[in-house]
């Protein structure tokens, strides 16, 4: 069939050194990096617990595409990834059906998955959110997915806007989720570094009561602002 119904292997991941840098880095501070227009759009959200250090999400994209309730090409993914992949799907918001549940998640964790994202449903709420598993999705749908096709495997997706590419690192914590470009990735990571360093520096001038705050009103006279 071709364009819409195909899988495509052979993409380039992102160096694992690079993934564990970001591993720790909040993802608000790599989205100030990234011009705060990257993320996967506020209604893809933890699904699981975080809990004694755990649920943090990196690791590197495999990408999905996939009619609305329909997950046949999740399980195609699921068997195609490698230890260390995010499995990522574009189902286009669509929650109602279910596209992952307890029974593809084992599977995939198996196999070396490290956590899913999911722009439609999931499901076994009992089992994910009990869990410290990384599941982000945008919903919950006690109904189950079809298995009829078509769809994609590999190519590059948008989640609300936010392009993904396989081979893409994937970082997601409490704030939600996004995709750093593995071309791009060298170049965001010292700035990220740098932030973490400018706001610890920041909080322990709090702590010491000596944050500057001259820059608010330099700011307001710069806007305009009446009564500076």
């Amino acid at each position: 069939m071709g364009i819409g119904f195909r899988v495509v292997r052979g993409h380039e991941r992102a160096d694992g050194s690079l993934v564990k840098a970001f591993a720790d880095i909040p993802t608000a501070i790599i989205s100030d990096n990234m011009g705060r227009m990257t993320a996967a759009g506020p209604a893809v959200r933890p699904m699981h617990q975080f809990r004694d250090g755990k649920g943090r999400l990196a690791g590197t994209a495999l990408t999905v595409k996939t009619r609305p309730g329909d997950n046949l090409m999740i399980h195609k993914a699921a068997d195609e990834a490698r230890p260390g992949d995010v499995i990522v799907v574009d189902a286009g918001g669509d929650l109602t059906n279910a596209l992952i549940g307890e029974l593809i998640i084992t599977h995939a964790r198996s196999r070396g998955v490290v956590g899913f994202v999911i722009n439609g449903a999931t499901r076994d709420m009992d089992v994910l959110g009990a869990d410290t598993f990384p599941v982000f999705a945008a919903g919950v749908s006690h109904r189950g997915p079809y298995k009829d096709g078509p769809g994609e495997v590999g190519l590059p997706i948008s989640l609300d806007g936010m392009v993904v590419a396989s081979g893409d690192i994937i970082i997601g914590d409490q704030d939600g989720v996004l995709a750093i470009p593995r071309e791009a990735a060298p170049d965001i990571l010292p700035l990220a570094q740098k932030q973490v360093e400018n706001e610890a520096k920041i909080q322990a001038a709090i702590a010491g009561d000596g944050w500057d705050r001259a820059w608010v009103d330099k700011l307001l006279r710069e806007r305009g602002c009446d009564g500076i």
